[in-house]
């Protein structure tokens, strides 16, 4: 927190943090009303909303499936499976969207010309963008999230599933009923952690998928934060930004931490 204060000022490296001449909110209130404010916060919101409703239930999913598979050796191998794309770095995870989305080489553009279509320029397409960084994320995350949702639904009782069984009960009532009552402290926690994150887009990824023609959706904070801090050297402009973004994550994280004590759900504090 000691260099969040350039935030507050004009800095240069001459006078340091202390002795820089002191702005207030001037650097707080040109970014809000730049032209850039809205665009950024839009993509940002876009990406991260969109990937929190359609990414988030799919690792729930997966573990509800991955548990109820019958043979121990299929169901580690599945595991492994899907969990094995998170080993692998960002820098080749984006290498392998620009290979097999190439509008020459790549093996998706081939599959739409034998179809009888026309090559898409996927990384120079603004529209896919979004679908492009959202697909290969859940890709990549979901099955770390997974083994988390797997290593709660190993706490539950066995002896409830064995009542349920003798009750009646098929194989989606006891997901529906025991299952997902069991992990959804877990959920609750997972899903708060998420929401407080969410103005908060990893930067590595969007900006080696970014090219000039993409940028109307995929500047986001975070890319501009960098671009604006350390290739023009505006320190002060950008850590106002920084500490903005954060701000905004840390009300967010405290809302919805104290709507779900509210609903009675598990809260972090």
């Amino acid at each position: 927190m000691y260099g969040a204060q350039i935030a507050f000022r004009e800095y240069n490296p001459v006078d340091g943090f202390f002795w820089s001449p002191w702005v207030g909110l001037d650097h707080f209130i040109a970014f809000v009303t730049s032209f850039q404010f809205e665009r950024l916060v839009v993509n940002t919101l876009t990406i991260n909303t969109v990937g929190l409703l359609v990414a988030f239930p799919i690792p729930i999913i997966l573990a509800l499936i991955v548990n109820q598979l019958p043979s121990e050796r299929f169901k580690r191998m599945t595991q492994t499976i899907l969990y094995a794309p998170s080993f692998i770095s960002v820098v080749v995870v984006v290498g392998m969207i620009h290979l097999l989305f190439s509008p020459s080489s790549g093996m998706v553009n081939h599959a739409i010309s034998l179809l009888g279509g026309e090559p898409i320029f996927f990384m120079g397409t603004p529209e896919w963008f979004r679908p492009l960084y959202i697909g290969s994320d859940i890709w990549q995350n979901a099955g770390f999230s997974m083994i988390i949702y797997l290593a709660a639904l190993t706490s539950i009782d066995l002896s409830l599933h064995e009542a349920a069984r003798m009750d009646g009960a098929n194989r989606f009532q006891r997901i529906w009923h025991i299952d997902i009552p069991g992990i959804l402290p877990v959920i609750t926690i997972l899903f708060i952690l998420a929401v407080g994150n969410i103005f908060n887009l990893g930067f590595e990824k969007v900006y080696l998928m970014q090219t000039d023609l993409n940028l109307p959706t995929s500047e986001v904070i975070n890319t501009y934060v960098y671009k604006t801090g350390l290739q023009n050297a505006q320190f002060s402009y950008s850590a106002a930004i920084g500490l903005f973004n954060s701000v905004l994550n840390l009300l967010l994280l405290l809302t919805f931490n104290w709507v779900a004590k509210k609903a009675n759900q598990s809260s972090l504090w």
